[in-house]
């Protein structure tokens, strides 16, 4: 048995996200991104318009934005719907697949924010025994 068989177990899948040129490397990095993940998560309630979700999203470039939602939506993740209204009004939600994204990804994000006093704890030992930065 050689070390790749020992390190991980065998499956029979297409994919290989880590392997270099696998495509699925690319959509795990939109899914988990710092905007990804965000955006993902504030569309798991419904739709919102794009000022909607960038206030939801607190701290989000317009520009930051956008290109995340391309992406998200190029993945098959998001829908977009524009309305042929004056002014224009675009409507984005998430797909099946977007939405059973969203659903693990809210898993680790309540994870997370419910172990956050053990993390703050960690930091502070952290940042005791090698100084603060």
């Amino acid at each position: 048995m050689d070390s790749t068989e020992e390190r991980a177990p065998a499956r029979d899948l297409p994919y290989d996200v880590f392997a270099r040129a696998c495509p699925s490397r690319g959509t795990l990095e939109h899914v988990t991104g710092r905007w990804g993940a965000l955006i993902l998560g504030a569309l798991h309630d419904g739709s919102l318009r794009f000022n909607e979700l960038r206030r939801r999203v607190d701290g989000v470039s317009e520009k930051m934005l956008s290109q995340t939602l391309h992406a998200l939506e190029r993945d098959g993740l998001v829908h977009r719907e524009a309305q042929p209204t004056n002014p224009p009004r675009v409507d984005y939600e998430l797909t099946p697949l977007g939405g059973e994204v969203a659903e693990r990804l809210l898993g680790l994000i309540h994870f997370v924010e419910g172990r956050m006093d053990e993390v703050l704890e960690a930091r502070r030992r952290y940042d005791g025994t090698r100084g603060a930065r």
